[in-house]
């Protein structure tokens, strides 16, 4: 999408950065490049990349919109510049021509200041710039360039500091500490792309120009906590090795005590900061009646000749499953937002939420659509039979690879703590997150139109879905909502 008439102010503003080069100073706060003319050149304008939003400090030029030797009005797009938020038209704020063309379009990031185009004002000047070269005094951002092997060596000092080396190991990323992270457009898709979520979330070293974070460096990225249990045993999924990483013990101050966090339990947090910062939430709620889906779980264990200990098919099971069949009904929110398109996947994976605290898992059931209410209930025993601890009393260790990945949909339930309702966050990429109430008595209306009575009793939860706004509209939101009430009050359609 593009932005026209919300940037004029900065182009403004970028408009007196590119004042003519023979002028006495150019303005410093756009950071835009400097120069001088020279005698054998006619007068122009060297204009560097603009600084489009407060964040901004580097673009790339997504597609030229004149040549060069092409005359150009006062609101004509020049080019369009392609930051890491946004794509917007670069307006020329003068009539000119284009003498030559400093900077082609493609992938490669400019640093705001550097210089992108040479401009004139009269046609017959556009040749004496045919042959021209940047001055190394009017690229500011070269000597960034060594900056990228300096990027390196950091992790070595915090591995041999002295003082406690499990917490400098387990520092939080950067933008925990309000810092930008600044990565190309396509590391941030990257990120998305391989379930790693927000790149502010992740501790990643950036090889680019100044520290930045580019495409090679995602694709290259191990979790710190992964990467560490990786080498004690190598066949630990990468999100089982990040929970099993213990916290350090307890700080007593005075009057207080810190409680140092798992690196797992930072990473959690940073992801739900940024979801809840950039994702747009929005909630629907629904009370659902659960009598006839008691009674068809009640039917259903009847027939798997059960033992003592085995407690057969769970609500939370068939809960599970009702969640999957809506996803499957309203496939529209079975989708990620990839910035520049929707995705939707063709397989619902859904993470079901277990535990609390450092011991908080969400385990996915692969391909729950398809799948029968019995096999998806015995998934969700044998993870969480892996968190039950040892006989020693040991954390438990979960080793299987559905505790570190990430599903289409999240599904908590908090009744087991007699809340009634509850209003998740959403876990990018994901697009919603269902959440469960307490089961309940409640007095209801009567719809049987042969009762005498005129209200009745009924089982029943409350169920909140959140929402992102980018990818499910309210429209779609209500639609997935009456599909889950449909299932839960009709239990037999989880059976087809």
């Amino acid at each position: 999408f593009f932005f026209l008439p919300s940037t004029m102010a900065t182009l403004a503003a970028f408009r007196l950065a590119s004042r003519r080069i023979g002028s006495a100073t150019v303005a410093r706060s756009t950071g835009i490049a400097r120069g001088r003319w020279m005698s054998s050149y006619p007068p122009h304008e060297l204009v560097g990349m603009p600084s489009l939003s407060p964040t901004m400090e580097a673009g790339t030029i997504a597609k030229w919109n004149l040549a060069e030797g092409e005359e150009f009005a006062a609101g004509d797009v020049l080019c369009e510049v392609e930051t890491d938020k946004a794509t917007v038209d670069f307006e020329a704020q003068d009539d000119g021509f284009l003498a030559r063309i400093l900077a082609d379009a493609g992938p490669t990031e400019i640093t705001c200041g550097e210089p992108i185009m040479i401009t004139v004002e009269e046609g017959d000047d556009v040749g004496a710039f045919k042959d021209y070269v940047v001055e190394a005094s009017a690229a500011p951002a070269e000597p960034a360039a060594p900056a990228a092997p300096a990027a390196t060596p950091p992790p070595a000092p915090a591995a041999a500091a002295p003082v406690t080396p499990p917490l400098a190991a387990a520092a939080p990323p950067a933008a925990a500490t309000g810092d930008r992270v600044v990565a190309s457009p396509l590391a941030h898709t990257l990120a998305k792309e391989m379930g790693f979520g927000p790149l502010s979330a992740l501790n990643i070293v950036g090889t680019g120009p100044g520290g930045r974070i580019i495409a090679d460096d995602v694709r290259e990225y191990v979790p710190a906590a992964a990467g560490a249990a990786e080498a004690a045993a190598p066949a630990t999924a990468p999100g089982a090795a990040a929970v099993a990483t213990p916290a350090a013990p307890p700080v007593p101050g005075i009057g207080y005590t810190d409680y140092p966090l798992s690196p797992a339990a930072m990473e959690i947090a940073a992801q739900l900061s940024h979801s809840k910062q950039n994702v747009p939430h929005y909630y629907l709620t629904v009370d659902v009646a659960l009598d006839s889906l008691l009674e068809t779980r009640k039917q259903l264990n009847a027939m798997l000749n059960l033992g003592e200990d085995d407690a057969g098919i769970a609500v939370n099971d068939l809960m599970v499953k009702a969640a999957a069949a809506a996803m499957k009904a309203v496939p529209s929110a079975n989708a990620s937002w990839m910035d520049t398109a929707v995705r939707v996947y063709d397989s619902v994976d859904v993470n079901f939420v277990v535990g609390s605290g450092d011991a908080l898992y969400s385990p996915v059931i692969r391909d729950a659509g398809r799948r029968g209410v019995k096999s998806i209930s015995d998934d969700i025993k044998a993870s969480v039979a892996q968190l039950e601890p040892s006989e020693e009393g040991e954390a438990a260790m979960p080793t299987g690879d559905e505790f570190g990945a990430v599903g289409t949909v999240t599904v908590m339930n908090m009744g087991m703590y007699g809340v009634k309702a509850c209003a998740p966050i959403i876990r990018e990429p994901q697009a919603v997150a269902l959440a469960l109430g307490a089961i309940e008595n409640r007095i209801v209306p009567n719809d049987d139109a042969d009762s005498e009575e005129i209200y009745k009793e009924s089982v029943m939860l409350t169920a909140t879905l959140s929402c992102d706004h980018r990818v499910v509209d309210g429209a779609v939101g209500a639609q997935w909502l009456s599909a889950f009430k449909s299932h839960v009050e009709n239990p037999t359609t989880l059976l087809l």
